[in-house]
């Protein structure tokens, strides 16, 4: 049954086979087949020739086929060329897909064409733009609802050079609709034959398409249904033997296009198909390029801009003139200056590289990047272990297919000779600290404006700095909210976050980072640095992840705080956010670890580290190493942390194997067993690695030292003990789990471990522990021990405020006495692990005090009043560690008033001699 909206429209006519067919009112035109014998040898010879002058990269997925489907696979070119047809085919062969350049006949539905490629733009379409081939599949798909078209659209780049606008190489290359000159295509196959790229895009059902085109179209329900009934799926029509006997004798009828019918649904189809592949290319090269001189001028001439100037020369009294040369001084300092053959320069650099330096990089859920790059603003926020992060991010995203994004880097790595080359690939300087410089503010956010609303990819590291202690930082609120306030200001496409987690299994400047939280000065951030150290290190770096995380769509959360799309004005940069707008961007910056950690990598190296670290003297008998692990990966993956988290999947065995590879422990021979013990002066480094996944057993570590270390307990009192200290551990570790439904976590969390048999179920829902001379009892104690290091830092930090009083100490001043006592205790008692004495730690406990108004702090002297309930919170603590821990802990943090002066006397003549240097 044909909808009446195209009864009124629609005639029939053969399907064209091989000659040209015409008609009064059909403009589309098919040519006549060559001879198979003369295509067959010219096809040969020029593959042979393409091969020899071309070799492309193929970019992301090859689409899958079922072998024994029915199914007809054309492919979609945007322009007709016969070096892409070639091409094409060479490919199809090369990855054994359906083949492009042999003839596609299928008698029962009519269909011969001598090649499975659709040219949108055909040079033989005299009359019309619409693709022949593309016509002649419509009709058939309409007259025969049991044939099943697939559509496979396919990208060729010859290089990946971004246009410039106005720019004579870019109208040397343009492609059009006529048919591309000889000339083009040798220039193309001289020139970027080495640097092609292919990408075959998901296939696409042209049934479903058309139906959805029709649905679109009908404006009455029934019409829909009628359309429905002729398309619908091939599996439910169902016809009798006569009905197929009729059909053998009557010539079959396609609905072809007429001027005001078919054609127009091709047209639909066309241009639906087209648009498509102007996505795909915009995803993979990125928006056109303005001239670097231009774009500063652009910026410094912005109406935003210009408003910022004449403030600027209002307050501090100079010319326009001045502030306007001030401003293209910052504009110059930060703006990109893209170049390609840079960046081609560092891919094969970086490829070289990435081979000496690691076993290989491991690329987890880029399809879901991949999959809305067209559509959306790219936002990456990646954690910040190394310097490395930022050619690496980067490499993968380029070899992936897709554009690289701008790095807001550092202004120390704009130094001589590198920084330009930086600037040339991926970066764009902004200073590490502005605050107070309305102008630089300005021309910073204008910057960011003007490439998100031309579509340009970005990168940032929402933490501000490297981590040296493997965990992730507070997240930087500045960069997010000058991508929200963009977005308010105009939009064009929508902005989506890109969490990225980066794991490595050894990195280079892990001996820097333990010897900076240990209280050494630190040292000038700068590449220069790290391949001096990297000089001194053997080149044995393991594997390296790029795991990537959910996408969080900022319209979403506009959603959820009631924020309005468009509500800044768009020529000003200095209006403020309200407080529903702040609100929002405070939680992004949570999401956006929260996912950061959803979609870390439990690696070999991790593993090892947190078994290891949390076994006496950080060793274990090499039976006992591998059972311990071989738990750890049956707890991770029996309730995984999130669907996103990656488990190695080597044997506990090849684990260890491993980890003395890269001699990051070692095995010890006994006549009684092995020994598996951490190697020489690594365990500080080792416990980087194992902060990269200790969120994910935290839960499981907190609620196993509970029933540790008290034998027994009721199932009940878990919950309640878990809701007093969990926001602490939350916060520090960035835990996604809701606090009001931690009952159920914590439920589910103890059927696991009882599951194990690491804890024991007894009457009336008390929890026990497994008889103490058996292995079950010893893992839990090892299982037990990371959490400890977590909570004795709680303890200190509450035990020097209960010490020195409500009212005496500001949040600081508690900070850095907390970091100085926890050097002393991790020196005396743990084996200097920098845990202990990292200073972030202690201030996101500090804030987690704060928030939960635990703590006050004054506003004009900050310092810091509290009550009672910071002895309830200390009580708590008693229930994981032991008394003997608990009264070490008393101990150091027992401070008089001439020790307390003389530290922070001490601390602040440390703070203005590293000011001093730095100024």
């Amino acid at each position: 049954m044909i909808p009446k909206f195209l009864k009124k429209r629609i005639f029939t006519a053969p399907v064209t086979t091989d000659s040209t067919t015409t008609t009064d009112g059909n403009p589309v035109a098919s040519t006549p087949y060559a001879k198979a014998p003369i295509n067959q040898l010219y096809r040969k010879l020029s593959g042979q020739l393409l091969d020899v002058a071309v070799k492309p990269k193929l970019l992301g997925e090859l689409p899958e086929f079922d072998a024994d489907d029915q199914t007809l696979i054309f492919y979609v070119l945007q322009d007709y060329s016969r070096s892409n047809s070639i091409l094409i085919d060479l490919q199809t062969q090369e990855h054994r897909l359906p083949p492009a350049l042999v003839g596609v006949n299928d008698a029962a539905h009519r269909i011969k064409e001598n090649a499975a490629i659709v040219f949108l733009n055909h040079p033989h379409a005299k009359d019309t733009p619409l693709s022949p081939r593309l016509s002649r599949l419509v009709s058939a798909v309409l007259q025969y609802p049991e044939l099943k078209v697939r559509l496979v659209p396919v990208s060729i780049l010859w290089g990946r050079a971004p246009e410039k606008e106005d720019s004579l190489f870019k109208l040397l290359t343009a492609d059009n609709w006529e048919d591309p000159s000889i000339t083009k295509q040798l220039f193309n196959i001289g020139v970027m034959g080495r640097d092609t790229f292919v990408q075959f895009h998901p296939p696409q059902d042209l049934r479903t398409i058309i139906h959805t085109h029709l649905k679109d179209d009908t404006e009455d329900s029934d019409l829909v249904d009628a359309a429905s009934t002729d398309l619908k799926d091939p599996s439910e029509n169902v016809t009798n033997s006569d009905n197929k006997q009729d059909d053998a004798a009557t010539p079959h009828y396609a609905l072809v296009a007429t001027a005001d019918s078919n054609r127009e649904l091709v047209r639909t189809i066309q241009q639906q198909l087209a648009i498509y592949l102007d996505k795909q290319r915009a995803s993979m090269l990125g928006p056109d390029l303005s001239d670097r001189r231009n774009l500063v001028d652009k910026l410094v001439y912005s109406p935003a801009i210009k408003h910022a100037i004449e403030a600027e020369a209002e307050k501090t009294g100079t010319s326009v003139r001045e502030a306007r040369l001030l401003a293209k001084g910052y504009a110059n300092e930060m703006v990109n200056d893209y170049s390609h053959s840079i960046v081609r320069g560092f891919y094969k650099f970086l490829t070289w590289l990435w081979t000496q330096l690691y076993d290989g990089v491991e690329v987890h859920h880029f399809e879901r990047v991949r999959e809305i790059a067209t559509d959306y603003e790219l936002v990456y926020v990646p954690c910040h272990r190394s310097h490395v992060d930022y050619l690496l991010l980067s490499y993968v995203i380029y070899k992936s297919g897709l554009s690289i994004p701008y790095i807001a880097a550092g202004d120390n790595l704009d130094v001589p000779v590198l920084g330009p080359l930086l600037r040339g690939a991926v970066a764009f300087y902004i200073r590490r600290s502005f605050r107070g410089n309305a102008l630089y503010t300005a021309v910073l956010r204008e910057y960011m404006h003007t490439l998100i609303t031309r579509n340009t990819p970005i990168e940032y590291f929402i933490e501000g700095g490297r981590s040296r202690s493997g965990r992730l930082l507070p997240p930087k609120m500045g960069m997010l909210a000058m991508t929200v306030h963009s977005q308010l200001r105009q939009t064009n496409k929508p902005v989506v976050f890109i969490p990225t987690y980066i794991g490595y299994e050894r990195i280079m400047e892990g001996g820097t980072y333990v010897g900076e939280l240990k209280g050494k000065p630190k040292e000038s951030e700068s590449l220069i640095g790290l391949l001096k150290v990297g000089r001194k290190i053997e080149r044995i770096f393991g594997t390296v992840h790029l795991s990537f995380g959910k996408p969080l769509y900022l319209s979403e959360f506009m959603q959820k705080f009631d924020v309005s799309a468009n509500s800044l004005p768009t020529d000003r940069t200095d209006t403020p956010l309200d407080d529903k707008t702040s609100a929002m961007v405070d939680n992004i910056g949570v999401k956006v670890m929260q996912h950061i950690n959803k979609a870390a990598v439990v690696t070999p190296v991790s593993l090892l580290s947190l078994v290891l670290l949390s076994a006496p003297k950080a060793a274990l008998d090499e039976e006992s190493c591998r059972e311990q692990i071989a738990l750890y990966q049956g707890l991770a993956q029996q309730l995984a942390y999130s669907d996103d988290t990656v488990i190695t999947d080597m044997s506990p065995q090849q684990i260890i194997d491993y980890g003395i590879k890269l001699k990051l422990i070692e095995r010890t021979p006994h006549i009684l067993g092995d020994i598996i013990q951490i190697a020489g002066k690594q365990a500080a480094l080792l416990s980087y690695f194992r902060n990269n996944i200790l969120h994910v057993f935290i839960l499981l570590s907190f609620l196993a030292a509970l029933v540790a270390r008290n034998g027994r307990m009721e199932r009940s009192r878990l919950d309640s003990i878990a809701e007093q200290l969990y926001p602490f551990l939350q916060s520090e570790l960035f835990l996604y789990y809701p606090a009001h439904g931690l009952a159920d976590t914590i439920n589910k969390k103890v059927d696991t471990l009882l599951s194990h048999g690491l804890i024991v179920e007894l009457s009336d829902g008390m929890l026990s522990v497994p008889e103490s001379n058996s292995k079950c009892y010893q893992q839990l104690q090892v299982l037990a021990t990371p959490v400890g290091q977590s909570l004795e830092r709680y303890f200190m930090t509450l035990a020097l405020l209960a010490q020195q009083g409500s009212g005496n100490l500001t949040e600081s001043e508690v900070v850095d006495l907390c970091h100085l006592l926890g050097q002393r205790l991790s020196v005396l008692y743990a084996d200097d692990i920098p845990d202990f004495f990292d200073r972030a730690l202690f201030t996101s406990f500090i804030s987690a005090l704060t928030r939960l108004d635990y703590l006050q702090k004054d506003e004009e002297t900050g310092v810091l009043t509290f009550d009672h309930r910071i002895n309830d919170i200390a009580h708590h603590a008693k229930y994981v560690l032991t008394p003997d821990m608990m009264q070490i802990l008393h101990q150091v943090a027992s401070l008089d008033d001439s020790e307390i002066t003389h530290a922070i006397t001490e601390i602040s003549n440390k703070k203005q001699r590293k000011f001093g240097r730095k100024r």
